[in-house]
Order: structure tokens, then sequence, then C-alpha cells
């Protein structure tokens, strides 16, 4: 567990880099096949595989400790829940705990600037992430993830993050039991350009909504899976955005793909941005909107993060200069 407090975290440094894609660049290597329930979660366990995490992991880690940024890091368990652990045939193994104990390892290797980053244990929801008809409802979500939750809690994340999620109710269910362990935690949707999670949800009422059933309250929310654009328009759409979902919202971990969340998932082919108008992008974000971590998801890699990280540090020298 970092020495430093993760809402200390979040106050103490003015922007914080997020990583990368995990899952869709071991699915991009041939020699490497993702697992059909956990997908990267038993990856840990297997020689070529745990290398070939620990290669894109470590990358992330150079890029953030390279220009002096601090870095959030997730576990590879978005997979990670008790039913897919045991359709998997890992029942009799502490897949979460596990993750959170190799990650920090690699955290603890990079000596002073291990105090600059953060680790979370990454969760999501049961079904299709892209589709909200498949979406728990709030009692079933909570007994669901309940398990995953505390798990993680158990393993000593600095905070816990439910992402990629499509509608209220399961997103409801998950933060209801993130809190009951205790732990701080963080809410991720995927949105559209109008300013609903893919249920059709104004983020004005998803906020609110979670704000007001969950004690303790999400630290914050993020998006991800989604594109700069669509985030932008989503987060300053006159009648389902607000001044308090600009407040709350503190992140986004973009995709390079601006496409609809149907449009992405049936997509054969990986749609792919320049990096440095990539970086660019979210760079902006950063400054107009005060987003807080900003980071990628599907179609980036390490060219992606180090666009962006280059954009970040010049942005904040700058900002010192004046």
């Amino acid at each position: 567990m970092n020495p430093i407090p993760f809402a200390e975290f979040l106050e103490r440094f003015p922007c914080i880099l997020g990583e990368g894609a995990v899952i869709e660049r071991l699915r991009r290597n041939s020699d490497l096949d993702l697992d059909p329930y956990l997908l990267n979660s038993a990856f840990i366990y297997e020689g070529e595989k745990r290398a070939a995490l620990e290669t894109i992991y470590r990358q992330y880690l150079d890029i953030g400790r390279d220009a002096g940024l601090p870095l959030l890091m997730s576990t590879p368990t978005w997979r990670a829940n008790r039913e897919r652990i045991d359709a998997a045939g890992h029942a009799g193994k502490d897949v979460n705990g596990d993750n959170v104990r190799y990650l920090e390892g690699l955290r603890r290797s990079y000596g002073e600037y291990a105090e600059t980053v953060v680790i979370c244990g990454l969760m999501s929801c049961r079904g299709d992430a892209y589709d909200p008809a498949e979406a728990l409802a709030v009692n079933k979500a909570l007994e669901f993830h309940a398990w995953q939750a505390g798990r993680l809690a158990d393993a000593g994340v600095d905070f816990l993050l439910a992402a990629t999620l499509p509608a209220l109710s399961e997103a409801t269910g998950i933060a209801l039991a993130m809190a009951a362990t205790g732990t701080p935690y963080v809410i991720s949707f995927v949105v559209r350009p109008a300013g609903t999670l893919l249920d059709g949800t104004p983020l004005k009422d998803a906020v609110d909504a979670i704000d007001s059933l969950a004690a303790p309250r999400p630290l914050a929310y993020l998006i991800n899976c989604t594109h700069a654009s669509f985030a932008r328009a989503a987060l300053t759409h006159e009648a389902n955005s607000s001044p308090r979902v600009l407040q709350r919202i503190i992140g986004l971990l973009a995709n390079t793909a601006p496409l609809s969340p149907e449009d992405l998932n049936d997509s054969t082919i990986l749609v792919e941005e320049d990096p440095q108008r990539f970086g660019r992008a979210l760079a902006d974000l950063h400054r107009e909107l005060s987003l807080k971590i900003v980071g990628g998801c599907c179609g980036t890699d390490d060219r992606h993060i180090r666009a962006l990280a280059a954009q970040l540090a010049t942005g904040l020298q700058e900002g010192r200069r004046v």
C-alpha cells in the first residue's frame, strides 16, 4: 500500500498519469492466449505470460518516472469475479490478492518513485460492458460484487475502481459493495456524447443517485473506454451534465476510436489514433475541464502514454514558471 492515503494523493498532485491499455495489447500478441473467463488475470501464474504482462507495466512505470509524473496503475483483475475464477479452474487460488501483490512488487522495485505510484483494485460489471441490457439490478450487483471487492480490499490496494460500467443499476450495486469494504473507491462509466451512460441515464442523474445511496460515497468518478471527443461532449452537455458532474468526474482513460461502444465492440480491426494527437487531446481536457487523471484505454500503447506524458509535463513546467 502506498504510504500516502489515496484521498491525500489526489489532493497533493495536480495531475496523475493513467496507464494505457493492458488487456488489448496482450490480445494483439499472437503468441499469447487470453483466458476465455479471466482474460489476463491468471497471467501471473505462467512464466512467459507473466513476463509479457511485466513488460507492459514497466513501460508505463518508466514513462511516468521519466516524465516526473505520478502514475495510476490497475491490477489485472477486470474480470476476476468469483464466478469466472471458478469457471477458469482457479477456485483454490487468491487470484485477486496474488495480482495485488504482483503489482505491489513491481511498484516497490522503482525505489523513491514508488511513492508517486498508486494502485487500484480493478473490477467491472458481470456481463458485457457495452450492453446495458445485461446489467444486474442493484441488489443482485451488491451481492455479486461484494466477494471480489472484499478480496481486493483485504489485499491492501490503495483504492478500488469499478470501470467500464454501462448502466446505473449495476454501478450502484458495485458502489454499495465497495463502500462496505471501508476502502476508498471510484466509479467509472462508459458514456455517450449526449451526456448519458449507455443505458440512457443522464450523467448528472447517475452521479447524484450513487452519491445519495452509497455510504461512504465514491471518492470520485471517472470516464473510461470513451474517445476524448465523446467525453468532452458528454461532460459539457447542456442538459445531461452539470457543474456537479464536472466537480465529481475527475478523469478520463480514453480510447483511440471515435466510435460508439457498439461499433467499437464489433470492429474486427484496431482503430488507432496518432499518439501526438491523442496526447494533445487529453492534455487539453486536463487543462480546460480540470480532469486530474488522464490516461489510456483501448487502442493505446506506450507511444500514446509517452506522448501524453510529454504534453502534461510540459504544461506543468510552464505553469510553474507563471
